[in-house]
C-alpha cells in the first residue's frame, strides 16, 4: 500500500524537523521545505495528499500558497492544514475561506498535530456524504453522489466540508442543528474543532451561495437551520 504523502512548509528549522520527524514516524512520506516558493515548486513536482502550511513565511506567504493551490485545478483537491501563531485569528478565517481544511495554532503538541492530520486524511478517503438521491430545494440542486451543487443551473464550487454542511442542513429544512451536531456530521466524532470554526465555515458557505445564502439561518444560542 502506497504511503500517504505530506508536504511540510515551515521556515523555522527546529519546528520543521520536529514536525517531519513525528509525521515520518507515523508512517507518512514527508517532504519539507522552508519557503512559499519552494512549496509551490514541490506541489507541482509531485502532488502531495496534504500540505501542512505555516502562514508566516518569507517571500510568498502561506495564504498566497493556499490560494494558488486551491485555484489550480490540478491541485485543488490537495488537503491543506494551516499553521499559525496564537492571536492571528483573522489569518485563520481567511485561510478557511480560501479552502483550507483545518488549522493548528502554535505552540502545539505533536499529538494534537497528528490527530488533526489523521482526521483530514480520513475525511479525504471517505465517500462524500452518502450516495443518496438528488436533493432539490428552492432553485438549488444538490447531488451527493457526484458531489455537485448548482443554483439556477450554474455550478457552485464548494470544499468538501462546505458541501457536507450544506447537504446536512438542506436535507432537513427547518430543523435546527447545534454546532456540535454539525461538527459530528461533517467531521466525525471526537473531532477537535471550535464553535468559531463552524461559524467561519458557515460565513464562507453563505458567500458562495449568493442570494441563497440567507436561507441558512442562525438560531441564537443553538446553531443553524436551512429555511423551509
Amino acid at each position: 500500500m502506497q504511503r500517504q504523502s505530506i508536504l511540510v512548509v515551515e521556515d523555522e528549522e527546529d519546528i520543521r524537523e520536529l514536525i517531519s520527524y513525528n509525521l515520518t514516524r507515523e508512517g507518512y512520506e514527508v517532504v519539507a521545505v522552508e519557503s512559499g516558493e519552494e512549496a509551490l515548486k514541490a506541489v507541482k513536482n509531485k502532488t502531495p495528499d496534504l500540505v501542512l502550511l505555516d502562514l508566516m513565511l518569507p517571500g510568498v506567504d502561506g495564504l498566497e500558497v493556499c490560494r494558488k493551490i486551491k485555484k489550480d485545478s490540478g491541485t485543488s483537491d490537495v488537503s491543506v492544514v494551516i499553521v499559525t501563531a496564537k492571536g492571528e485569528e483573522a489569518d485563520v478565517v481567511t485561510g478557511l475561506e480560501l479552502g483550507a481544511d483545518d488549522y493548528v495554532i502554535k505552540p502545539f503538541s505533536p499529538r494534537v498535530l497528528l490527530a488533526r492530520v489523521r482526521a483530514v486524511m480520513r475525511r479525504k478517503e471517505s465517500p462524500p456524504v452518502d450516495e443518496g438521491e438528488t436533493l432539490e430545494i428552492h432553485n438549488m440542486v444538490i447531488h451527493p453522489g457526484r458531489h455537485e451543487v448548482a443554483i439556477d443551473g450554474k455550478p457552485v464550487e464548494l470544499t468538501l466540508t462546505e458541501f457536507r454542511m450544506l447537504h446536512l442542513l438542506a436535507s432537513r429544512p427547518g430543523w435546527v442543528f447545534t454546532r456540535y451536531q454539525i461538527i459530528e456530521a461533517v467531521h466525525g466524532e471526537n473531532y477537535l474543532v471550535t464553535d468559531r470554526s463552524v461559524d467561519v465555515q458557515v460565513v464562507g458557505l453563505r458567500k458562495k451561495l449568493g442570494s441563497l445564502g440567507k436561507m441558512i439561518e442562525t438560531v441564537r444560542g443553538i446553531g443553524y437551520r436551512f429555511k423551509e
